[in-house]
């Protein structure tokens, strides 16, 4: 995107009166968005364009999350593809407006006051939030300025014409417990190896050593074929041994073997959860026998015919039947 041209911005005698705050979580997105378009394009400033996502209460405003925005070959915005994720982070955030967009260049132009028409299809007065690359500007960001800067949209009457401006808002960042969290174990690089960095970085040193050390190896081997190294028998079978043992990952035979094992091990799997299933159901059959029977056994007492003499029970003829019986 071309970002040269006139200057929309107006000088700084000029204030606006509104209440920014802005949250940690956009700042990351919008860094990562330009940091992945670097290494994808192999290009110094690429065109970054991102939809910002928060809450306005009156002149109160509250920039919460953000989105990338897809950009069509002539770098004007995707209405279709807008639309259809601006719905969807609707139905994860219900509470948060589309309230402006985020792009990378120095300052405004021309060319971002075309992008502000086409975002105000979706809002009234879209924010503009920009991330000023270092190389481009005088920021030291080691004491703590961060490389950005917020601008509300305005009407400039000049040459009793109207014209759309930018005013800089002044802003704060705000942060939650839990982003204050996320962003001091992102900014101390996971110490204790508690970030993805630290365990990549753990990686990276165990594979280059196992490196290194067959580099040492395949340095012996040569030199013992060229006659510059005193051969070692006892080494020789132990590399020829090592060799032995490595899968011929390459090879059919070995292929169908590890399925066939593979296969075995999950059958087994399978019959073993097949028989703790079965018998789970059969502790729960032994239960549903044993309620219902005891059931069958504590009968009402009016049931029970009476063993008392010249009391006939119910269901015989009297106490001459209850003997019989037995």
């Amino acid at each position: 995107m071309d970002t040269g041209g006139q200057s929309v911005v107006l000088p700084s005698s000029t204030s606006s009166s509104l209440s920014l705050s802005l949250h940690p979580l956009p700042i990351l997105n919008i860094s990562e968005h330009l940091t992945r378009l670097r290494l994808q394009t192999n290009t110094p400033l690429p065109f970054v364009l991102g939809a910002l996502l928060g809450t306005q209460n009156g002149r109160e405003v509250e920039i919460v999350n953000s989105f990338e925005v897809a950009v069509l070959p002539s770098e004007n915005v995707d209405h279709g593809s807008f639309s259809v994720r601006k719905e969807q982070y609707k139905q994860v955030f219900p509470s948060l407006e589309f309230i402006g967009w985020y792009t990378v260049a120095s300052l405004p132009t021309q060319s971002h006051i075309t992008l502000h028409e086409q975002f105000s299809l979706y809002c009234s007065n879209p924010l503009l939030l920009i991330l000023q690359p270092i190389h481009t500007v005088s920021v030291n960001v080691t004491l703590g300025h961060l490389p950005i800067r917020a601008y509300e949209p305005t009407i400039e009457i000049r040459d009793h014409a109207p014209r759309s401006v930018y005013i800089e808002a002044p802003f704060s960042v705000e942060t939650g417990e839990a982003e204050r969290i996320a962003v001091d174990t992102t900014a101390r690089g996971g110490e204790g190896g508690t970030s993805l960095e630290s365990h990549l970085q753990t990686q990276r040193a165990a594979v280059k050593m196992l490196h290194d050390r067959i580099l040492v190896l395949v340095d012996y081997l040569r030199g013992v074929l060229s006659g510059s190294a005193p051969k070692d028998h006892a080494t020789i079978r132990s590399l020829a041994a090592l060799v032995a043992s490595l899968p011929a990952s390459d090879s059919k035979g070995f292929r169908d073997e590890f399925e066939t094992e593979y296969e075995d091990v999950q059958l087994t799997a399978y019959l073993s959860t097949l028989t703790k299933s079965t018998n789970i159901l059969n502790d729960i059959v032994d239960k549903h026998n044993v309620l219902h029977s005891s059931g069958r056994e504590e009968r009402p007492a009016s049931f029970m015919p009476s063993r008392r003499r010249g009391i006939p029970g119910r269901g015989f003829g009297g106490f001459g039947d209850w003997d019989r019986m037995f």
